[in-house]
């Protein structure tokens, strides 16, 4: 039997559909904003003190150690249930992988970008506020006067601590270019199930993002972020990589082997997995509630704060999955090919997003914020166009019907 065989055998066998905990996260995610800023008002001291646990370089705090454990939580899971070897059959549907990867890593950051930059530095600056500014971590190893310029930001002493002050709506375009260079490796495996997609191709796409990231997230988010004049915090950003996608890829693909060998694929599948299921999901809520402690003040006093965010994301996630699912038409991919193609480019690998405007810029930071945004609206819209791709699958031959 194929491994596509296989592939189809199991899903046809246990069908997937969206957890509890998937199904509802948008739900989850307004619980927790609500928490965090009832916990910023009645309890700082405690997010205050768990912040402050942190791996520091000099005066500059780099990593929060109970932050970096949830976001560690976050990304394991995920990664564990990548087989990699799916990577190698890959030659198989070299033109879907061609072109989602094409869409991910050469169209996408940069529609991102010139999105953001024209809603939050244009059109919804008013709103934000041209005069108001953020404060962000020093980049790792910089250490500069007070008073100093860097990028766009001026530094200035919080607390005793050096920072970083930018204008806000600066602040909320790296948060948003963070989510632009992170194609989804998680949840994308539910919506091209969902969409009758080729699970074969999914699983194959997910393991060369997750690898393409390692290559390519530092380098095309410093070079964005250094284009809109923010801070490009090397060092941090190699940091960031290593800790949050390398660590726990590589935990992944040695826990999966070895549980594999010892315990067998049927327990690995049935008992470790249902355990790790709702890991990644509470860690992220965890990490929410502390983010929404510091920026609960904020959303208070401009709740459009949110909405201000999620337009260019919105306008983004649509422009990608419709670039992604015309091309696959012009190219006359079937169907099977086509959703999934299509769903990649517009999902985003929002736990990376987080994970990385957290360490690069602060938990209490608008890029944090606007990555959170991200988490708000990706079911809502993801499902939306599961929908789109189910009502429009006779705009495709069937696969196996493909003309020449």
């Amino acid at each position: 039997m194929s491994t596509s065989d296989h592939i189809q055998k199991t899903t046809q066998q246990k069908p997937k559909k969206l957890g509890f905990f998937e199904k509802y996260l948008s739900i989850w995610v307004l619980i927790c904003i609500a928490l965090g800023i009832l916990f910023g008002r009645y309890a700082p001291n405690v997010a205050k003190y768990l912040d402050s646990l942190s791996v520091y370089s000099g005066e500059a705090p780099i990593i929060s150690i109970p932050i970096a454990l949830c976001l560690f939580f976050m990304m394991y899971p995920i990664m564990v249930k990548i087989d990699f070897s799916e990577v190698l059959k890959a030659g198989k549907n070299i033109k879907p992988v061609s072109l989602t990867l094409f869409v991910n890593w050469a169209i996408k950051p940069f529609t991102m970008y010139i999105i953001a930059t024209v809603f939050l530095g244009y059109l919804f600056l008013q709103f934000i506020g041209p005069d108001a500014v953020d404060l962000i971590k020093m980049p790792f190893g910089v250490d500069l006067p007070v008073g100093s310029s860097y990028g766009d930001g001026t530094v200035v002493l919080e607390n005793g601590v050096k920072m970083l002050e930018i204008p806000l709506w600066r602040s909320y375009l790296a948060g948003c270019i963070l989510l632009g260079i992170a194609p989804c490796t998680a949840m994308v495996l539910v919506w091209g199930y969902l969409a009758k997609g080729n699970d074969g191709h999914t699983l194959v796409m997910v393991a060369i993002n997750s690898l393409s990231m390692l290559v390519l997230y530092g380098p095309l988010g410093g070079f964005l972020l250094g284009v809109g004049q923010l801070p490009v915090p090397w060092e941090a950003l190699a940091l960031s990589i290593a800790i949050y996608v390398a660590l726990p890829l590589v935990c992944g693909y040695v826990s999966r082997i070895l549980l594999i060998r010892y315990k067998g694929e049927e327990w690995f599948k049935t008992k470790f997995m249902h355990f790790l299921t709702p890991v990644t999901i509470l860690a992220l809520l965890v990490t929410l509630i502390l983010l929404f402690t510091f920026k609960g003040e904020v959303i208070v006093k401009d709740p459009l704060t949110i909405l201000w965010i999620a337009i260019p994301l919105f306008i983004q996630t649509l422009l990608i999955f419709s670039l992604g699912y015309a091309l696959s038409k012009a190219w006359r991919f079937s169907y099977e090919d086509a959703a999934p193609t299509a769903m990649i480019g517009a999902s985003n690998h929002f736990e990376v997003a987080i994970a990385t405007a957290t360490i690069l810029f602060g938990l209490s930071s608008g890029a944090a914020l606007a990555t959170v945004v991200g988490v708000l609206i990706e079911v809502p819209t993801m499902l939306m166009l599961v929908r789109i791709c189910l009502l429009t699958r006779g705009w495709f031959p069937a696969k196996g019907h493909i003309p020449a």
